[in-house]
């Protein structure tokens, strides 16, 4: 199909969605095709750090208190948002600081240039014509123009990065000027961000959503239970030898919490809540994830997260992707073999180490890709095993 007939259909997509003439009369002069834009989708990378790496750059000392500023900056704002929502001042900030350091860093491409080049791409298509159409529903309203349509190369718009259809269905008008202006408006992006962790990603009034501790070092701690799908009470925690990073005891309850091992059993560990989910459905990237989670801890006061005894070995690239290819060979789907270790590789490493007997927390080391490196072509999946990105 030609892109000026893929056009004419999408128009008409619009118009039967309630999009007015008016509207697509404004945003047609921007409703071009941009081939560098679906080049870049097709050669983004995916985060390539490690989490302490990443977490030093972007949750530093100075990232939570310059958050910690922006709140009391806009102390109104943030209460408001918190007692309407329950989503505590400290998650809203650490995701404005992390998104666009507070409006400082929105990009400069036209969004539907590129909303309406990945609708024509076959690669996503129907997903972006539904946020094409969402863009010019956020025209049609009269929250901004075709022409401050301004963001990141895919489309995401304002201080939080909002996909057009998160933009129209949870922006709110927090300043009281008739607009939800997510580009320009401090209030309206606090207010929205909060309707969105709140009745998006269904956020839970009260609750914790990450927190440090420290695992006891016994050689018998079950590993194969830190994972984000296994979650246990508190107590049983305790029991295992969980602690605070002071060595002071949990909570004697039954709330449940999973344990995180960002980089295995040797690096940092966290108890990740019920609320630790909104955080993976904002960003599926675990480093991102528990870095976003983090930063919102140093925010609402918890020291810095405690210095691995030693340096976690790290497989180098190469050697990632080898891990990878070996585990396919295996009969495990790791989705892209990319040497970044996505959900899909973590859960097929913890697997082979449960099959070869070593410390089943979810880290490629070098232990287990030699042992990989002898593992017949096609051997099968460990029974029982399951691997989600």
């Amino acid at each position: 199909m030609t892109f000026d007939r893929f056009l004419a259909d999408l128009k008409q997509q619009a118009a039967a969605a309630g999009v007015s003439q008016r509207a697509l009369a404004e945003a047609s002069p921007y409703l071009v095709y941009d081939q560098g834009i679906v080049n870049r989708d097709r050669g983004q990378r995916v985060f390539g750090q490690v989490f302490t790496e990443f977490a030093r750059n972007r949750a530093s000392d100075g990232a939570a208190k310059n958050a910690q500023a922006r709140i009391r900056m806009h102390v109104a704002a943030f209460n408001r948002a918190e007692k309407e929502y329950g989503v505590p001042p400290a998650v809203i900030a650490a995701f404005w600081g992390l998104e666009s350091s507070f409006g400082a860093e929105l990009g400069n491409l036209h969004t539907l240039p590129s909303l309406v080049s990945l609708a024509y791409d076959c690669r996503r298509s129907e997903r972006f014509v539904g946020e094409t159409i969402a863009a010019l529903k956020i025209i049609d309203r009269g929250d901004l123009t075709p022409d401050e349509m301004v963001g990141s190369w895919a489309g995401e718009l304002g201080q939080t990065q909002f996909l057009p259809t998160h933009y129209f269905t949870y922006a709110v008008d927090y300043d009281g000027d008739g607009r939800r202006d997510l580009l320009h408006s401090a209030a309206d992006v606090i207010g929205s961000t909060a309707n969105y962790i709140a009745s998006g990603l269904k956020w839970r009034r009260g609750e914790p959503w990450l927190q440090e501790v420290r695992v006891s070092a016994a050689s018998n701690f079950p590993w194969d239970q830190a994972d984000l799908t296994i979650q246990l009470p508190r107590t049983k925690w305790t029991q295992l030898g969980v602690t605070y990073p002071d060595g002071k005891a949990l909570p004697n309850d039954d709330l449940p919490a999973s344990l995180l091992l960002p980089m295995g059993r040797t690096g940092p560990a966290f108890l990740a809540y019920a609320n630790f989910a909104a955080y993976t459905e904002w960003n599926n990237s675990l480093i991102y994830s528990t870095t976003a989670g983090y930063l919102a801890t140093r925010i609402a006061g918890a020291p810095p997260m405690l210095r691995p005894a030693a340096p976690v070995a790290q497989l180098p690239f190469n050697e990632l992707r080898e891990l990878q290819q070996l585990l396919v060979r295996a009969g495990f789907n790791v989705g892209k073999v990319d040497g970044v270790m996505g959900q899909q590789s973590r859960s097929a490493v913890k697997a082979m180490q449960i099959k070869y007997g070593l410390p089943a927390d979810s880290w490629p080391t070098a232990e287990l890709l030699a042992r990989m490196r002898g593992v017949p072509r096609a051997q099968a999946v460990p029974q029982g095993a399951t691997a989600v990105r």
